[in-house]
Parts: structure tokens; C-alpha cells; sequence
């Protein structure tokens, strides 16, 4: 499936929601927002929201440091 991740057009396979994305990504431990065809999706809300072809996606992920 192609989807459009943080401006790229990214190919994956196996992945059928926003979960399973984070986890294609290494990043479903992470503290992070994301944003699903301009629309916030909350956390606890990764695991139900399925993916489609073509959807955009952005994700914000936050770094520590001083």
C-alpha cells in the first residue's frame, strides 16, 4: 500500500492501521502525535483506525535534550 508519510510517498506492506504503521516504523513506543488526513488521532485510537491507500499522514515525534 502507498501512503504519503511526513510528505514522502512511503510503500508498505502488512500494514492496515495506524498501529501496525507505528510498529512498521519502529516507532509505537514512542511519544508522538499523529495526524491522519488533517485530523488528530488520539492514542488510544491507533489500534481501531484503519489505513487506506493514498491516505497522508504526519507524524510528529518528540526528542528530549537541552
Amino acid at each position: 500500500m502507498k501512503l504519503v508519510v511526513n510528505g514522502e510517498v512511503r510503500e508498505v506492506s502488512g500494514v492496515t492501521t495506524v498501529a501496525e504503521l507505528l510498529g512498521f516504523f519502529k516507532l509505537q513506543h514512542k511519544i508522538l502525535v499523529v495526524e491522519l488526513n488533517r485530523v488528530i488521532i488520539e492514542r488510544h485510537q491507533y489500534e481501531g483506525t484503519p489505513l487506506q491507500e493514498g491516505d497522508q499522514l504526519e507524524i510528529v515525534h518528540f526528542v528530549g535534550g537541552g
